[in-house]
């Protein structure tokens, strides 16, 4: 592989392609961020899968070990060690623990991995299909009117029209002669994103819940970048369902728990209420069907067996009144049972929502992709 540099007098110049060198805290820093993920911000764990790979691969050597990458981990700040005081945090096991510089860089690794390296562009705010004052300009052109922002002004079609209706001998610009770019006004987008932590995440010898977190973080991380102005919470739901903190992400784990996704809509819609917002929206990551409810008396109505029409029919009533709320609710199925088809189908026909029936391949760039496409439009 070569570089190549273009010279005005000589044309082009080749010359031999040297890759860029990584630090030996760098090459392992990767490889560490992906294990932490997977082993849910255990470091311990994280360091002994480390070691295993270190026999396999020869990832250390004399010149730089495990114990000299620990080191640099404690000296840049990325760990630290548990002070006796705070009792176990259960964010490791052992005597170090993540510091919030670390978990950032968790969420940064992951919308490198996910949604590739994005460049920041202004503020990001989403744009709707309603024109008028706004910093989003769409090509089409009007006449000026008062109280347009003159920074808004088309100065080439301005001058255009001065020519041809005052001509060149005598060019004056005129208000009528003023053409204006239309803009597009800019709104801002509340989002719940649900994650399944019910035990058949991590059944059948399948890790779906690794990448269901690496999305999260990487929507998170997009978001704080390309689109400070939206917000994001994000929920969990077993047989129970509860917020979790982004600085939680890492440590997010499966339980054994059933599929309470009414409780998940419930608790969606009422952060969604709160929220000043008019664009607001749902992301479901889900592998299975809804399999528990809570009875008015508290106890739980749980039944693992097929679609228990009493818990199929709550979900479709959560999924309508979402409709009714104007909060569209975009569902990621992780599975391709047949008959889950046909729930996921019955319970986006009554939100008028979306569904993508998907495996975990490419799952990150489904939902950024549709995060993007509900920026354009107010709902």
């Amino acid at each position: 592989m070569t570089n190549k540099d273009f010279n005005s007098q000589r044309g082009f110049t080749f010359s031999k392609h040297i890759p860029e060198e990584l630090s030996h805290f760098d090459r392992v820093f990767d490889i560490f961020k992906d294990l932490l993920t997977h082993t849910s911000g255990d470091i311990e764990e994280a360091f002994e899968w480390l070691d295993m790979l270190d026999k396999e691969y020869d990832i250390f050597s004399d010149e730089y070990s495990l114990q000299d990458f620990e080191e640099d981990l404690k000296k840049r700040g990325y760990i630290r060690e548990e002070d006796p005081e705070e009792g176990n945090s259960g964010q490791g096991k052992g005597k170090n623990i993540l510091t919030p510089k670390l978990e950032s860089a968790l969420r940064e690794y992951a919308l490198d991995q996910i949604f590739g390296k994005l460049k920041k562009n202004g503020t990001g705010n989403h744009r709707t299909t309603k024109a008028g004052i706004g910093d989003e300009r769409d090509g089409e052109n009007r006449s000026f009117q008062y109280g347009d922002d003159l920074a808004t002004l088309n100065l080439t079609e301005s001058l255009k029209n001065a020519q041809i209706n005052n001509g060149i001998s005598d060019l004056r610009l005129t208000e009528d002669d003023l053409i204006v770019e239309e803009t597009k006004h800019k709104a801002q987008m509340s989002t719940v994103l649900m994650i399944d932590i019910s035990h058949s995440m991590i059944l059948y010898g399948e890790d779906r819940i690794t990448p269901a977190k690496k999305v999260a973080m990487a929507l998170v991380e997009l978001i704080k970048r390309k689109y400070p102005k939206d917000s994001i919470d994000i929920i969990v739901f077993g047989n129970e369902a509860w917020p979790i903190k982004v600085k939680d992400l890492p440590y997010l784990k499966v339980g054994p728990y059933h599929t309470n996704t009414v409780a998940g809509l419930e608790l969606a819609m009422d952060i969604l209420r709160r929220k000043r917002n008019t664009n607001k929206q749902i992301f479901m990551i889900t592998d299975g069907k809804p399999s528990c409810i809570q009875l008015p008396s508290g106890e739980f109505y749980m039944n693992s067996y097929g679609l228990d029409e009493k818990i199929v029919s709550q979900c479709l009533n959560k999924a309508a009144q979402a409709r009714k709320l104007k909060i569209p609710i975009t569902t990621f199925m992780i599975a391709q049972d047949p008959y889950l088809r046909q729930f996921v189908e019955a319970f986006t026909a009554q939100n008028k929502g979306k569904a993508f029936l998907t495996g975990l391949s490419g799952l990150g760039q489904m939902i950024f992709e549709d995060y993007e496409k509900n920026r354009i439009k107010r709902i």
